[in-house]
């Protein structure tokens, strides 16, 4: 189907004596109609009637003049004398003179494991850069070891661990030292 162009089209001739649907344009005794004038009248108006208004209080504020008393200084022997507080009653409490002599025993069975821990913080091919962390993290004041392996990779570890607590602890130490790349992993002989 073949596109037509609206735009360049040219309106349909109308027919004479057709109603149009287009309004006719104002009158020039339409346009200069009173409306305006009754907005600026009224304006003066509203401004007439608050200058009267303003002229018309402007002798009614009286002036009373009182003589004014002295301030009198109160001070805190004058409230006391006045409305003493009342004595502060004697608190008796049963538990003050009982817990110093009271005393629990607790049973708990502290948790053991059999699990060391090893915390890895890298590896690297290259050994200058497993030397390079090393040095870094022992400047923090930890102790890691280098351990090299048959493929070639050198390994940063730090280790071993008798719980896990104790290595998150180093690892908390690390991270504040921008070194996050540490995994916490079981201790394999």
């Amino acid at each position: 189907m073949a596109q037509k162009d609206y735009i360049k089209r040219k309106p349909a001739p109308r027919k004479k004596g057709a109603p149009s649907n287009r309004r006719k344009a104002p009158t020039k005794a339409a346009t200069s109609s009173i409306m305006p004038k009754i907005k600026i009248a009224f304006a003066v108006l509203v401004l007439a009637g608050f200058a009267y208004f303003l002229y018309s209080i402007k002798d009614d504020a009286t002036l009373v003049t009182q003589p004014v008393e002295p301030v009198k200084v109160v001070t805190q022997a004058d409230i006391d004398e006045l409305d003493p507080l009342p004595e502060l009653p004697k608190e008796e409490w049963a538990f003050i003179k009982s817990l110093p002599g009271y005393e629990v025993e607790v049973e708990a069975e502290v948790a053991t494991s059999d699990k060391r821990y090893l915390m890895q913080c890298g590896s690297f091919k290259i050994y200058d850069q497993a030397d390079s962390m090393r040095a870094t993290m022992a400047f923090v004041g930890l102790e890691p070891q280098i351990r090299g392996s048959k493929s070639g990779w050198y390994r940063v570890i730090l280790g071993p661990y008798d719980s896990k607590r104790d290595a998150e602890r180093d690892r908390h130490i690390l991270q504040r030292e921008n070194i996050n790349s540490c995994e916490i992993w079981f201790w394999n002989l």
